[in-house]
């Protein structure tokens, strides 16, 4: 290694401290003309080229800096400095694509700590970007479309297809969770269907058909005093609907369980448990024994509102 090299790279560094990026060129030039295999010159000039924005040449002296590194058998880490400045010059360019495939290749050369971080945060944004820009609801509709013409048919694999696409094209849409739901519960996919179910009743509680079609999926598996529930919690927004009146009335002619075989089946429930083993809970419920008045009160904590729902469902306590 060149002694008058490294002079004029030093030179070239102390201008680029000052921010004299155009001497600092002269230097780094001159220290490649007396020594041309070293990496470290060509890396120093294509930092100077990102500071001036000039992002095409600095990615062309970094591939070049790549290219003396590997001819040289450079330090790993310097190679991977050079494959990372070339990924943050697409990045400030906005082709973050290319500039996670630079990153990524950094990582194989050198695992940088702070890289692999920075590699996690632009895959997950790159993922979230695509998921926005893949959303449109006119599309939706038209896959909801062909998906209840299927259904209609008795084609639920087909109709399954096209509703999974049109969750993907409108994904905060309630109605077509509902209509997945109705479709899963076609294809004996219980399980999946009451995740449908709930995600429509969260993203619109006043869609009635999310209760419905959630007591029709329980009504399936058996499960009675669950459905009934189901419809209840559907009657609460609109009593007046005759599909979960009936509903009710289904569950109750049907529930045939001995009940103290429905509450040792339910006991076994971890989510029942749990809700047992909670102190708090535990007063509640006592409180309760003493003063069946206090359960109104309760009742309006939406988080023990639900705790007690789930202990009458499960027989432990009786609620009117």
């Amino acid at each position: 290694m060149s002694d008058a090299a490294i002079a004029e790279k030093d030179l070239g560094n102390a201008a680029y401290k000052q921010k004299d990026f155009e001497t600092a060129h002269l230097h780094y030039d001159k220290a490649i003309e007396l020594d041309s295999t070293n990496i470290t010159f060509y890396n120093n000039k294509a930092a100077v080229f990102f500071e001036e924005k000039k992002y095409a040449e600095c990615v062309q002296f970094c591939e070049k800096a790549i290219e003396i590194g590997r001819e040289t058998r450079a330090d790993y880490k310097l190679i991977a400095k050079a494959m990372s400045r070339a990924g943050n010059a697409f990045q400030k360019q906005g082709e973050l694509k290319t500039a996670l495939q630079w990153f990524q290749r950094s990582l194989s050369e050198f695992r940088d700590p702070e890289l692999v971080k920075k590699v996690k945060e632009m895959e997950k944004a790159l993922k979230e970007a695509e998921r926005l820009a893949y959303i449109n609801p006119q599309l939706a509709q038209e896959e909801k479309n062909q998906g209840n013409d299927f259904f209609k048919k008795g084609d639920y694999p087909s109709a399954m297809k096209h509703y999974n696409e049109a969750v993907k094209r409108d994904p905060e849409n309630a109605v077509l969770y509902s209509n997945r739901a109705a479709c899963l519960t076609k294809l004996m996919e219980f399980q999946r269907a009451l995740e449908d179910c709930d995600t429509c009743i969260k993203k619109d509680p006043k869609f009635i058909k999310g209760y419905i079609r959630k007591g029709a999926c329980l009504v399936a598996m058996r499960e009675w005093s669950k459905a009934q529930r189901a419809y209840e919690d559907a009657l609460a927004v609109d009593p007046s609907n005759e599909e979960a009146r009936e509903g009710v009335r289904t569950c109750l002619r049907s529930n045939d369980e001995d009940p103290e075989k429905a509450k040792e089946r339910s006991m076994a429930d971890p989510e029942v448990q749990e809700i047992l083993r909670d102190p708090g809970m535990r007063m509640i419920l006592e409180q309760m024994s003493n003063d069946p008045g206090a359960v109104r009160e309760h009742l309006k904590n939406p988080e023990i509102f639900q705790k007690l729902m789930k202990l009458r469902d499960a027989g432990v306590i009786q609620m009117r």
